[in-house]
């Protein structure tokens, strides 16, 4: 699922009293099932999704990006528990300067007929040096963090990188990836410019008439607030773009769709957070 790129930033795990699933591995399953064409569905609409009450027994990996005298601490990958989706601790992104880090990782889940059914994980990765400008919130708790707007802004404007890895659990065509997604972003974007028109109808033709298998992994990149990069791929890592879009408006609506505060994946954004507060503690 994931290219072999070999992961050159450790990743800390804090203890804890219940077992959390650390994988070292040098290739990986894809455990994931198949889901029916027949049905439609939106995956990142901008309305909070109700999410299944089942409590799993393995808790949300504990994000530290910095070295540690741990045994976790040459983990190449850490696996989302909820999906079973393994991601590098550290990753070149197309079109990237700089090797990013794993922050956190989380799911989104689409509930039919009272029953869950996850569509993909996805996992944050920052340069780290984005954390010298976060010393306004040094020692706040995860729960601090992770209901501060102004933190999730302040990282989206710093001009370090930051990128998303979506890893598709389930098939779904291009177009109603694309739907859902121009459906989660339009609401954030009320007075589009012209600019906004070009940058969303060139981030469209990348899904559209494209299908997207299980497995598919999606990369959205911001090199800057006004600048991001697409890249997909159904047959391993990406290695090239596939569009640059140029619009600050959009860049900063997709950020905000994922880590505002109305997230789309609640368990990215609370993972995310609790990476933060170890960094930042």
């Amino acid at each position: 699922m994931l290219g072999a790129v070999a992961a050159s930033t450790s990743l800390y795990f804090s203890p804890s009293t219940n077992s959390t699933r650390i994988v070292v591995l040098k290739r990986i399953s894809n455990s994931t099932l198949p889901f029916s064409n027949d049905h439609s569905f939106s995956l990142l609409s901008a309305t909070p999704m109700h999410f299944s009450s089942h409590k799993s027994s393995r808790r949300q990996p504990h994000f530290l990006a910095q070295a540690a005298s741990s045994s976790a601490a040459n983990a190449e990958y850490v696996e989302e528990p909820a999906t079973n989706v393994k991601f590098q601790t550290s990753l070149n992104f197309p079109g990237c300067s700089n090797s990013l880090t794993l922050f956190g990782t989380g799911y989104r889940e689409k509930v039919f007929a009272i029953i869950g059914v996850k569509v993909y994980a996805a996992g944050l990765y920052l340069d780290q040096s984005v954390t010298q400008e976060l010393n306004a919130w040094k020692g706040q708790s995860k729960d601090a963090i992770q209901g501060n707007s102004s933190l999730f802004e302040t990282i989206f404007q710093s001009s370090f990188e930051k990128s998303l890895q979506i890893v598709l659990v389930r098939d779904v065509d291009g177009k109603t990836f694309w739907d859902a997604l121009s459906d989660a972003i339009s609401p954030r974007i009320p007075q589009p410019t012209t600019t906004d028109e070009t940058a969303l109808t060139t981030f469209r033709g990348v899904f559209l008439d494209r299908p997207l298998k299980k497995g598919a992994i999606i990369i959205l990149t911001w090199l800057n607030p006004s600048r991001l990069l697409v890249s997909v791929s159904s047959n391993g890592f990406p290695s090239t773009v596939d569009a640059t879009i140029e619009s600050a408006n959009v860049a900063s609506a997709l950020f905000n769709v994922f880590l505002g505060d109305s997230p789309v994946s609640p368990s990215l954004k609370a993972s995310v957070a609790e990476g933060l507060s170890k960094v930042l503690k």
